[in-house]
């Protein structure tokens, strides 16, 4: 029975004059870009083939063709130079850079983490922060996050979720529409801006107290779009006052009514099996301790 190679046993030289070879297709080409000869190519490759104990190249009058066995090598190896390009250029300065990935909701991207970037990356300059927005519908796993910054109860299947804030819904419109309504059964005669979570209204309605009309019209996947339209006069926006805090202040929306519903909480999700790096406890914690200072100074800008 042949004996396993192991990957240790494999010089890094020979990998390399394999990978670029299969890219060029050509001994020469793969010479060139290593700065060796084409001889040089050839043995290394020949010394992997030896160690293998496979042919990985059909060698023909001009150039070379992969074999059956060095197409299925080549994705390996790619992936492997791949990784280990990328784990390098995080040293800089004689540190390592360390690298997150996050999805976000793009309610709270905009209104509330967006504007607080840049004192995340003055306080951990060697973070590498990647940012995914998404509309509420997110696979962790699938998609290969760190953590992911939902909307709802807290209750998702595998995951551990930690809270962030409340966020209640209240009505906004553009000051033109405003004018117009006095009390909360006016929103019965205008256009109801609505999202895919169809017990929005019905739910703000109960709360003041009133029948919910029937709704009909746009649906959109996103309360940033929801807003935008709502500022254009082109109807009633249900949205959390606390990630809209830049419309309200330069007036694009304003707040007609006081009553708010709570529909969900903001949370900072990661699977359960995952064990947290370093980079992913520095930015869980810098995010919770922002969130409550701003609790407890409301006025402060961010970033300050």
């Amino acid at each position: 029975m042949r004996r396993r190679t192991r990957l240790s046993h494999l010089p890094l030289n020979a990998l390399r004059a394999f990978e670029a070879t299969a890219r060029h297709l050509s001994f020469t080409r793969a010479g060139l870009e290593l700065r060796v000869t084409q001889a040089a190519v050839s043995q290394h490759v020949k010394v992997l083939e030896d160690r293998l104990g496979v042919q990985l190249f059909r060698r023909l009058p001009r150039g070379v063709a992969l074999t059956d066995e060095g197409q299925l090598l080549l994705p390996s190896i790619v992936e492997a130079f791949g990784r280990l390009t990328e784990t390098l250029n995080r040293f800089e300065d004689g540190h390592y850079q360390e690298v997150i990935a996050v999805g976000v909701v793009g309610t709270f991207a905009s209104g509330w983490l967006l504007p607080r970037l840049d004192a995340f990356r003055k306080a951990y300059p060697r973070i590498d922060l990647r940012l995914f927005t998404n509309n509420n519908r997110i696979d962790i796993a699938g998609e290969g996050l760190d953590y992911a910054i939902r909307f709802g109860d807290g209750l998702w299947h595998g995951t551990e979720a930690t809270h962030l804030m409340g966020a209640p819904f209240t009505p906004f419109c553009a000051p033109s529409l405003a004018r117009r309504l006095s009390r909360p059964a006016d929103l019965k005669r205008e256009v109801l801006l609505r999202s895919y979570r169809q017990e929005e209204w019905p739910r703000w309605f109960a709360a003041a107290g009133l029948q919910s009309p029937v709704l009909k019209g746009m649906v959109f996947d996103s309360s940033i779009t929801i807003a935008s339209v709502a500022a254009r006069g082109f109807g009633v926006a249900l949205l959390p006052a606390a990630l809209f805090q830049d419309e309200i202040r330069q007036r694009r929306l304003v707040r007609p009514f006081q009553i708010e519903v709570a529909l969900g909480d903001y949370w900072i999700t990661s699977l359960h099996f995952r064990r947290p790096t370093p980079a992913m406890l520095s930015f869980k914690s810098w995010l919770l301790e922002t969130i409550a200072a701003t609790k407890r100074s409301p006025g402060k800008q961010a970033g300050t």
